[in-house]
């Protein structure tokens, strides 16, 4: 019973309403500690050590996994990585696959390069890996190593991500109705926004948001999802009718996969790009370390609409209501008729009347009843 009637409170509101959307423009900041294998260090440090077990070091804060990439009002979360230490320009194989592999000179084409070459084929066909001399592939000029991408971690090398908080900041502004309001809401203070975390039942209103609450709220698996990554949407959405108090206008918020997780369209999943540092050892010696990055892309969508009483759309929909039933003829007879002065003009002009012969006796037209039976009886 109360669906239906805020249905009908919603219906008679959009109605007799002058509407407005929302302006608004969310600001991010993440926060989290997170352990890292001690093989990843600094990208100057040249010692590539393999991890031992259990063995761990702290990070620095979640800013550093955390990247503005591409998109406008959106944070990136690095989950996992493939990193290729130590690149420096020179000579070297490339990756083995179709358009690399040889057997001899005669296969490279000194200049070439394919859409996924790492570099520029020098014409030499050389041992891609010395402890399998059968692989070979073409020389090529580039950042070498090349990269191998092929074997992703998995688990997902940041899956700890997910213990990350992300708090979202939202202005809105309606300005058809000078009307302003922030998602910090007035009863929040310093103390409450320190402990809280969202929770649709608890803190519905806290800004704060747990990453891997996020995904579960759409359904996903964070550690599924944080291996090869993927684009996860936080909504918010202001519906505001400003005919009552402002404190009623709240946020909403609401969580979504946005990427396709299809078992059938399994080309090219998730989401990843790649990024490098470089720096140098010596003047001379310029080194790179190239990072593919996979993640977890939040972008943050604000939707809203405010409504107010205005006479103008009020009469406009009244009118369009008379129309549709037929209302308004029926309306403008009856002033027309009996509250015009001119009421008898209107009248006349619009009713034409028509006098009953058969109550009067003969017709003008076709003669008496007498004459009637006179022409019978000649016959």
């Amino acid at each position: 019973m109360r669906r239906q009637e805020a249905r009908a409170s919603g219906l008679l509101t959009r109605r007799f309403s002058r509407t407005d959307g929302s302006h608004g423009h969310p600001l991010e900041a993440l926060r989290g500690p997170l352990q890292l294998p001690l093989r990843v260090r600094h990208p100057e440090d040249r010692v590539h050590q393999e991890p031992q077990s259990g063995a761990h070091e702290p990070a620095g804060p979640a800013g550093y996994f955390g990247l503005r990439h591409r998109a406008e009002n959106s944070v990136f979360i690095m989950t996992n990585m493939i990193a290729t230490l130590n690149q420096t320009q020179g000579l070297c194989p490339e990756f083995p696959d179709k358009t690399s592999t040889c057997k001899s000179d005669a296969d490279c084409k000194k200049g070439y390069a394919s859409t996924h070459s790492n570099g520029i084929q020098t014409g030499k066909c050389r041992v891609y890996n010395l402890t399998d001399p059968s692989i070979k592939t073409c020389e090529i000029f580039a950042w070498c190593p090349v990269e191998e991408d092929k074997n992703l971690p998995k688990p997902a090398f940041l899956r700890d991500a997910e213990n990350f908080t992300l708090l979202v900041k939202n202005n809105i502004w309606y300005p058809k109705f000078n009307f302003t309001k922030r998602n910090i809401l007035p009863f929040i203070n310093n103390t409450y926004l320190r402990d809280c975390k969202y929770n649709i039942k608890t803190d519905p209103f806290c800004p704060i948001f747990r990453l891997g609450d996020i995904v579960e709220a759409a359904g996903q698996n964070f550690q599924e999802m944080a291996i090869e990554g993927g684009v996860m949407g936080l909504q918010i959405r202001w519906d505001c009718n400003l005919d009552k108090s402002a404190s009623r206008c709240v946020p909403k918020y609401s969580f979504r996969r946005i990427d396709n997780k299809d078992p059938a369209h399994s080309v090219s999943p998730g989401y990843n790009f790649r990024f490098a540092k470089y720096y140098r050892i010596s003047p001379n010696d310029e080194y790179r370390t190239l990072i593919k990055a996979y993640g977890i892309r939040f972008d943050i969508m604000v939707f809203g609409k405010a409504g107010k009483f205005d006479i103008i759309p009020t009469m406009i929909n009244i009118g369009s209501g008379f129309a549709l039933f037929g209302v308004t003829t029926i309306l403008c007879d009856i002033i027309v008729l009996y509250f015009m002065k001119k009421r008898y003009y209107y009248r006349e002009k619009k009713y034409k009347y028509v006098e009953d012969y058969e109550l009067q006796g003969d017709h003008p037209s076709y003669g008496s009843q007498a004459d009637v039976q006179d022409c019978s009886t000649r016959r």
